[in-house]
């Protein structure tokens, strides 16, 4: 009768889950129209230059997660290879002239045209699918050191490419993700520490290299010791919480998008989020986004085989880790960072690959 009841609902994928995603993304919009109208219209003469662009991408992100919603999950193995190949290519041109784009110092997207891509997001999940094959190939294999070797190696190469662009904040949800997907391989203490302590002293020693990393640090510890200057952000960060007290102060009120808060629009949408909606309004958007981790785990869990069961750990935690480092930072927890909120903030390539993410999950759940 249990296996007629699992066929009966074979088929009958995790429609929740699509509903959750696609109200986060048209809350993303109103949000991105609400923190970047003024600057919209100061800086390109149109209120909505920023929104319009996030419907765009919206656009082809449901296009994408339909597709991928259809597309059976086992067949991605295929994939593993020609994917990580892909992403160490892009992640390269990165760094070749006339290719790569820089912005604000760093150089982390390659355009063509009018059209700029960002490598490091497809990266993420690239990292994901090869772990998941790699391990569900033979699943003891994580037991032994040499067995994590070529998942530590891709790893460390994706790193590598992401902090020399320079990204702090992709660079280490690579690697919390590769130490979360070896985790969950099954591994043995041995093997584990192998990549634990190695991940443990390179945050120091990359901090150490580079000394806006020192300063960024040094204002995260007393933003005021530098208020127009590295503690400049976390300061108008902490305004705009702080004034949205327990209901905020309305939808489409705030005042620290008046370009008192740099990248209201992307990294520091939350807390525009705060200062309009308040806590309650942030606390009903963790509420979803914990929905949408909790939808994740579980696919993961009813997962038959063990391909499928790390691919949806993987995604459920790519999501997961942005959510949470983006809300250490706004609020002053960790040391402000570069991250956009997935689903939420301005950023195409981000939105477009998280969204196909979602359908993948989508489909594991259909088929199990």
């Amino acid at each position: 009768m249990a296996l007629r009841l699992s066929d009966r609902n074979k088929g009958k994928g995790d429609l929740l889950l699509l509903a959750a995603v696609t109200g986060m993304v048209v809350f993303g919009c109103i949000m991105i129209y609400s923190a970047s109208s003024y600057v919209g219209e100061v800086q390109y003469g149109n209120a909505f230059y920023f929104v319009n662009k996030q419907i765009i991408g919206a656009a082809f992100g449901f296009v994408a997660m339909l597709a991928a919603a259809f597309f059976p999950y086992a067949k991605l193995k295929k994939f593993k290879y020609p994917l990580a190949a892909l992403s160490i290519v892009l992640l390269a041109l990165v760094f070749v002239p006339g290719v790569g784009v820089t912005n604000y110092g760093a150089t982390r997207w390659i355009g063509f045209g009018s059209f700029t891509i960002q490598p490091s997001e497809i990266a993420k999940y690239a990292f994901v699918l090869f772990a998941a094959a790699h391990f569900s190939k033979n699943y003891g294999v994580a037991r032994s050191i040499r067995g994590v070797i070529p998942v530590l190696v891709l790893g460390i190469i994706f790193c590598v490419l992401i902090i020399a662009e320079p990204n702090m904040s992709i660079t280490m949800c690579v690697g919390l993700l590769m130490l979360s997907m070896v985790f969950l391989s099954g591994t043995n203490l041995k093997a584990f520490a192998f990549m634990l302590v190695p991940c443990i002293i390179a945050v120091p020693v990359l901090i150490l290299l580079e000394p806006y990393r020192l300063e960024r640090l040094s204002a995260f510890i007393d933003p005021w010791a530098s208020p127009q200057d590295e503690g400049y952000q976390l300061i108008q960060s902490l305004y705009a919480l702080g004034n949205g007290g327990l209901f905020g102060v309305g939808l489409f009120n705030s005042t620290q998008k008046y370009r008192f808060l740099p990248f209201a629009e992307s990294d520091f949408i939350m807390s525009v989020m705060g200062e309009e909606l308040g806590f309650v309004g942030l606390a009903l958007f963790f509420a979803v986004a914990a929905f949408i981790i909790w939808r994740g785990l579980a696919i993961a869990r009813r997962c038959r085989d063990a391909f499928g069961y790390l691919l949806a750990s993987g995604i459920t935690l790519v999501y997961g880790i942005q959510v949470i480092v983006n809300a250490l930072v706004v609020s002053g927890t960790i040391p402000p960072t570069g991250l956009p909120l997935p689903l939420v903030s301005s950023g195409n390539t981000s939105l477009i690959i998280t969204m196909a993410s979602m359908g993948v999950l989508y489909n594991i759940s259909a088929a199990n």
